[in-house]
């Protein structure tokens, strides 16, 4: 697995969204996105990091920002999590989990004392012109976004 870097050029990529419409991130260029990588939809931690981008979304939109979330959850389930939780921000599928590899958001992680290979949480700030800024690796769900609004000096 290879981590980005800050200065990196983000990859591109195409993936659907919950509603089975086609999101690129090239077409994102000229704004700055958080794109951010989650283990399962629905499961506690997943929907605390969701929830948390949901309530600090419109700080983040003022500040120029697009949040999208990225797991390899299959679209209808994404929907179900986008409605059950009111998240207002697309959620992407990533089946393969390709853009994961991409992005060195999977590989190898302790769970209950066991080694598997598996999502990493992880964030990346990309600018205007698709570099990233900030590449957050293995970072935990609960008072992650409020970490990330004070790296992004929006607290």
């Amino acid at each position: 697995m290879t981590e980005l870097q800050p200065g990196d050029i983000a990859p591109d990529f195409t993936l659907v969204d919950q509603d089975g419409h086609d999101v690129s991130l090239h077409d994102l260029r000229g704004g700055k996105v958080v794109l951010y990588f989650y283990p399962a939809a629905m499961t506690p931690g997943c929907t605390t990091e969701a929830c948390d981008f949901r309530d600090s979304l419109a700080s983040l939109k003022a500040a120029g920002y697009t949040v999208i979330g990225i797991s390899r959850d299959a679209p209808s389930k994404l929907r179900e999590f986008r409605e059950r939780d009111g998240l207002t921000f697309p959620l992407l599928s990533d089946p393969d989990h390709a853009v994961h590899d991409a992005y060195g958001a999977w590989g190898e992680k302790m769970n209950y004392g066991k080694t598997i290979e598996g999502v990493l949480r992880s964030t990346f700030v990309i600018d205007e012109s698709g570099a990233i800024t900030h590449a957050q690796y293995n970072v935990k769900a609960t008072g992650h976004v409020a970490r990330l609004r004070k790296t992004l000096g929006l607290d």
